[in-house]
């Protein structure tokens, strides 16, 4: 789901803004094809989730597939690629316009991965499936929402406007386990809360004979109506969440990214990077300015919870 609405998750400035979208008038073909996808009936869509961006290469053999704020990324290797993210359920054309302008088969698409069980990164899933015959890899505590089409969320089950078609899982993934393709590695990491089976990804990118550590943060975010202490279907989240920022906190950053755009200012990082800063998306500072600042909003939902809650 989106991220808070907070400051250190809004986008781009202006002027980054109208850099990104004078690059995204020149995609035409992506656009075209965006132009023709059915809108989700939400009330809560955003028109970035919709809008693409020019896909990108990121480092290495990482690229950018996703639109202006739901991520999905390419990680390509001379035995297929890793996709993560299927978005919408009208995102797969977008996902594999982009993927083909840059070069690559939609078909040797070989692992399809997530970062949660929420219909804005996975509703594609089922689709993108049948076309690529990917193998489907999801968070032992997200399985079953994903099986269910979202029927056995403990927040969103029980409303149809956040239901997607049902996926089948291929691999159960178990926290610290790693899913390798090729000459690359991801090690999936369990930072539950948001869902009980939110995963972060990391792995090493090697670019220009440097390594780097890079993060694909899964969520930390609370949404609305989000039970922290007395949830029956979840009565462990708050300690989840406790759990995800330890675990977020442990690990090393140099190339910060995440579900969302908005998360890591993907369309400021992007204007920058087209501007020739080779270097715009290698931000530690920024991971653990973001990390410790959704800890604080945790926190601080939590205190306000507890103090409500009748003794």
């Amino acid at each position: 789901m989106p991220p808070s609405n907070n400051p250190a998750n809004n986008l781009s400035t202006n002027l980054n803004r109208r850099s990104v979208l004078t690059l995204l008038a020149s995609t035409a073909a992506i656009t075209a094809v965006d132009a023709a996808l059915p809108i989700a009936a939400h009330a809560d869509l955003d028109p970035d989730w919709t809008t693409p961006m020019p896909p990108f290469r990121i480092a290495g053999n990482l690229h950018y597939v996703g639109s202006r704020d739901l991520a999905s990324y390419l990680i390509t290797t001379p035995r297929g690629h890793i996709l993560i993210n299927s978005n919408l359920v009208s995102s797969p054309p977008q996902i594999r316009a982009s993927v083909e302008k840059l070069g690559f088969h939609w078909k040797e698409v070989k692992i399809l991965l997530i970062s949660h069980a929420h219909y804005d990164h996975c509703a594609g899933s089922a689709e993108i499936l049948r076309e690529t015959g990917a193998k489907y890899m999801v968070m032992d505590g997200d399985v079953p929402v994903v099986e269910s089409g979202g029927k056995t969320d403990f927040l969103f089950g029980k409303r149809t406007e956040f239901l997607y078609p049902p996926a089948k899982v291929s691999r159960i993934l178990h926290d610290g386990e790693t899913v390798t393709l090729g000459d690359t590695t991801l090690t999936a990491h369990k930072t539950p809360g948001h869902t009980k089976g939110c995963t972060t990804w990391t792995t090493i990118l090697k670019d220009s004979g440097k390594s780097y550590n890079t993060v694909i943060v899964g969520s930390p975010n609370i949404n609305p109506g989000q039970n922290l202490i007395n949830d029956p279907q979840y009565p462990q989240m708050a300690a989840d969440y406790t759990r995800q920022f330890q675990t977020l906190k442990s690990l090393p950053c140099d190339i910060f990214l995440g579900a969302h755009g908005g998360y890591f200012d993907l369309l400021g990082k992007f204007a920058r990077k087209q501007s020739g800063d080779s270097n715009a998306f290698i931000d530690p500072a920024g991971y653990q300015s973001y990390v410790a600042e959704r800890q604080q909003a945790f926190e601080a939902e939590l205190a306000k919870q507890r103090q409500a809650k009748p003794i």
